[in-house]
C-alpha cells in the first residue's frame, strides 16, 4: 500500500473555501483540518460535533463580563466566529475568545481574519487539552501583539494564564480556588472565577 498523498492548498484556496463551507477549519502549511477534531486509536484525524454544555457556558460567562468591563474602553471581545490569522506561521484558526484594542485589523477586505488579538481565549476540554496548551500555544507566541493567553478548563475548576514579559518570556500563573480572581494587564480588568464557572456544572466519575 502506497504512502497517502496530501493535498496542500493555498492560503487564498482556503480562505474561498472556508467562507462557503458550514463547517470551521483550521489552516495551517498548505494543510487543513476540522477545528473540532481529535486524533482516534489509530492515529488518525476525527472531526467532532459541537462544544460541550460546560463550555459553552464557560464562553457566554466570558463574553459577558468582558463586555461588561470594557464598556468605555477601547477594546472589544469577540466569539468563536472571529477567525484568527498569524501571517509569521500561515496558521488560521478560531480562538474561543479573542480581544482586539483600537479596531481590530483585517487581513483584507472581507474584514472576517483579524491578525492583531491583544488577548486569546482558550476553553480546554479532554480532546482540545494538549493541542491548546502545546503546538497551538507556541504559535500563537509569534502574534507580536499578543500579550496574554488564558486558558480555561471545561472540565474541572482550573485557569491558566499566561503573560507576556517586556523581555518576551511568558510569565504563568495558575488559579484553582472559586475564590481565586485574576487580572488581565493587557486590559486592566479583573475577572473572578466565580463568574467564569456560573452555572457550570462539572460531571462526576
Amino acid at each position: 500500500m502506497g504512502i497517502p498523498q496530501i493535498h496542500y492548498i493555498t492560503e487564498q484556496e482556503y480562505l474561498d473555501a472556508e467562507r462557503l463551507a458550514l463547517n470551521k477549519h483550521e489552516y495551517y502549511k498548505g494543510e487543513v483540518f476540522p477545528l473540532h477534531r481529535y486524533e482516534d486509536t489509530k492515529g488518525e484525524i476525527v472531526a467532532m460535533s459541537g462544544a460541550s454544555k460546560s463550555h459553552n457556558e464557560i464562553s457566554a460567562n466570558c463574553i459577558y463580563e468582558l463586555k461588561h468591563k470594557l464598556k468605555g474602553k477601547p477594546c472589544r471581545p469577540y466569539g468563536s466566529d472571529m477567525r484568527v490569522n498569524i501571517p509569521e506561521n500561515t496558521l488560521y484558526t478560531y480562538p474561543d475568545i479573542s480581544v482586539y484594542c483600537n479596531e481590530a485589523e483585517t487581513l483584507d477586505n472581507e474584514k472576517d481574519t483579524a491578525i492583531n488579538p491583544i488577548v486569546i481565549f482558550e476553553i480546554l476540554s479532554k480532546t482540545t487539552r494538549s493541542y491548546d496548551l502545546g503546538q497551538k500555544f507556541e504559535l500563537y507566541r509569534q502574534i507580536e501583539t499578543l500579550k496574554e493567553y488564558i486558558l480555561i478548563d471545561s472540565e474541572q475548576l482550573n485557569v491558566i494564564k499566561y503573560y507576556r514579559n517586556q523581555d518576551q518570556s511568558w510569565l504563568m500563573t495558575e488559579y484553582k480556588s472559586i475564590q481565586d480572581s485574576f487580572e488581565i494587564e493587557a486590559l486592566e480588568i479583573k475577572l473572578k472565577l466565580s463568574d467564569i464557572y456560573d452555572n457550570v456544572k462539572f460531571e462526576t466519575t
